[in-house]
């Protein structure tokens, strides 16, 4: 392991960038998990890790001997590092930080599914902790893709991935998606949530076939293009007197109504 205690340590600035520079994590193709429940998640799903740092003062615990041993055999080519506990807290913000950052290379995948799984599709979510979570629930619900359009967030920042809470390596996310084109003609349905005219009951619908889930910006909602798109636009029934959901709420409504249906089958 190699210690590093200096802030113009070559490798702390690669990390610190890719801890608070999106443009760097896109460049790079790398990012940051932060936890060793991140950790651990990466290689139950059998992912490669490109280095681990460790936190002075934990390096010799009983859980990170454990994680040592199992890299040794899951990851061999994996470096490992040693931080300072005052550069460690530069890294991770987390009130209660476990003590290990991980750095790894996420995919890249392009292809979409024809319409044999559920599909979150995402225009313009820009808040990480928000996205995280949508992509956690989604995984919960047996959601095989997530569609993320140019104006949303990263699903790979580590604010997003802490949120996720391990949902990234569950489901296959493809990133600055053209929603339109890949929403104009789809076969499966595709329900688009609106408080608008036109809008039907999510408990009025049959959810037991495959469909596409459409959710927008946490301020402005689903662009005009996409609701014109819409097998059918749905609204999540309030009696209380709030205007409206905070958008991962309302994906969590919906994608468990449609788990609901269909266990009944």
């Amino acid at each position: 392991m190699r210690y590093i205690s200096s802030r113009d340590n070559p490798y702390f600035k690669h990390l610190r960038a890719l801890n608070d520079d999106a443009r760097y994590r896109r460049k790079s193709g790398a990012t940051l998990l932060d936890g060793d429940h991140l950790l651990s998640a990466a290689l139950d799903s059998g992912w490669g890790l490109g280095a681990v740092v460790f936190r002075e003062d934990v390096v010799d615990s009983e859980l990170s001997r454990r994680l040592q041993a199992r890299i040794a055999a899951e990851a061999p080519g994996c470096e490992e590092f040693v931080l300072a506990r005052a550069l460690f807290n530069v890294l991770s913000p987390v009130a209660s930080p476990s003590g290990f950052l991980a750095e790894i290379n996420p995919p890249q995948p392009t292809a979409v599914g024809e319409g044999q799984c559920d599909v979150l599709a995402l225009a313009g979510v820009q808040d990480p902790g928000n996205l995280g979570t949508m992509l956690r629930t989604a995984a919960a619900a047996g959601v095989g893709q997530a569609w993320l359009d140019r104006s949303t967030t990263q699903a790979w920042s580590p604010k997003a991935l802490r949120a996720g809470m391990g949902a990234q390596f569950q489901i296959q996310i493809v990133e600055s998606c053209d929603l339109t084109e890949l929403l104009r003609g789809r076969a499966q349905p595709v329900y688009v949530t609106s408080l608008g005219a036109g809008a039907r009951s999510l408990y009025a619908l049959n959810l037991l076939e495959p469909a596409v889930w459409v959710f927008g910006a946490e301020g402005t909602g689903v662009p005009e293009e996409l609701m014109g798109l819409a097998s059918q636009k749905v609204i999540v029934p309030m009696p209380g007197k709030v205007e409206s959901l905070n958008v991962s709420a309302a994906a969590a409504v919906c994608l468990f109504e449609q788990v609901r249906q269909r266990a009944r089958t």
